[in-house]
């Protein structure tokens, strides 16, 4: 029998979107006000779903203690507080959108779930807007 489990975190960052190789006009052509020089922030939510066989043992897919720790230490520290621009390596060269941003949380966390589980990552920019990313 194969169960969900989740844990709901959040972190708060400023980003940028814009392509470094297009004009000014053409990046607010396609991202709007969201191509503010000076940027512009979230309160992202992020919930990230491990499904799996229950353990005999423990009663857990995964032990949420164990989920919420691998959050904080690899999501919250690394995205808390920071220009997803400037401050986030994964983000040089890759456009911090919604999409983006929900793929680099996947695979920062997915080293540390079990292979024979599988994670998935919903990702909320606004209370309406979110992405959902389960892998390839």
């Amino acid at each position: 029998m194969r169960v969900t489990v989740s844990r709901k975190a959040h972190f708060n960052a400023a980003h940028r979107l814009y392509r470094k190789d297009w004009s000014m006009e053409k990046n607010y052509a396609v991202f709007g006000k969201c191509n503010n020089p000076n940027f512009h922030g979230h309160n992202y939510e992020i919930i990230a779903s491990v499904t799996g066989e229950i353990d005999k043992e423990t009663g857990f897919v995964i032990d949420l203690k164990i989920l919420s720790d691998l959050i904080k230490e690899h999501i919250e520290e690394a995205f808390d507080h920071k220009n997803l621009n400037e401050d986030v390596a994964e983000f040089k060269d890759l456009n911090p959108t919604a999409e983006n941003i929900c793929v680099v949380i996947w695979r920062k966390l997915r080293p540390f779930i079990a292979s024979d589980k599988d994670l998935e990552i919903t990702l909320y920019e606004t209370p309406r807007n979110f992405v959902t990313y389960k892998g390839n």
